[in-house]
């Protein structure tokens, strides 16, 4: 059974498909982007694995926050989904994006939420302008340790290093309901890219590794 301080009440007209994308898509976004890199309004803020469906709900939020976002995808045909999610600035990721980000904001970004992992970690690390933030909170690369990392050397100076790893306690029941109503009235959208049933676990599990998410997978239980 789960332990009571877990569970939350709620009330909603969505469907199971969509109630089932949000819990804790909200509370890795929320805890990422407000507790983790603090952000603010003004700030430039970099998604690095802008099409996975945390990557895209953080855009959302970020923007109804008021700050310019770069997203990056390693798919060209992603790149229109990017925008229309909101995105100011489209950045194709061949391995390492410090260029391209530094052709836009040559001091560099304010905030940088990393969702690949260890893979671009420290390329991520080159995109922050000084005391600037980088989070890392996915391994969507699926590599969990680095073989070097000299912390002197990686991490700029006067610039920070993260992560968030918030479990259920880092919610609250009426943080959930307020963005279960947002999602309801058409503010946030999930972009929930396909729901799929039990029996297709497989396919749903091919498709993500195929890279043809465009956003939250969600398997249902009829």
């Amino acid at each position: 059974m789960a332990p009571l301080e877990i569970i939350f009440p709620f009330s909603s007209s969505l469907d199971w498909g969509t109630l089932g994308a949000i819990p804790e898509m909200f509370q890795t976004v929320s805890g990422s982007l407000h507790q983790a890199l603090e952000i603010k309004k003004g700030e430039t803020l970099l998604i690095r694995g802008g099409t996975s469906s945390i990557g895209m709900l953080a855009c959302q939020l970020a923007k109804a926050k008021g700050l310019t976002v770069l997203s990056t995808t390693r798919d060209s045909e992603k790149r229109q989904a990017l925008l229309d999610n909101g995105v100011d600035h489209v950045i194709l990721d061949e391995g390492t994006v410090k260029d391209q980000v530094r052709k836009i904001y040559p001091r560099g970004v304010d905030k940088v939420l990393e969702l690949i992992g260890t893979r671009t970690l420290k390329d991520s690390l080159k995109c922050i302008a000084p005391k600037g933030m980088v989070c890392m909170t996915g391994i969507l690369g699926n590599e969990w340790t680095m073989k070097e990392f000299t912390p002197m050397g990686d991490i700029p100076s006067l610039g920070r290093l993260t992560v968030y790893m918030g479990e259920s306690n880092n919610l609250s029941k009426n943080l959930l309901q307020e963005f279960i109503d947002d999602v309801e009235r058409g503010t946030i959208q999930l972009r929930i890219d396909r729901i799929f049933q039990l029996d297709e676990v497989v396919k749903a599990h091919q498709y993500m590794e195929d890279n043809k998410a465009k956003g939250k997978l969600v398997v249902k239980v009829e």
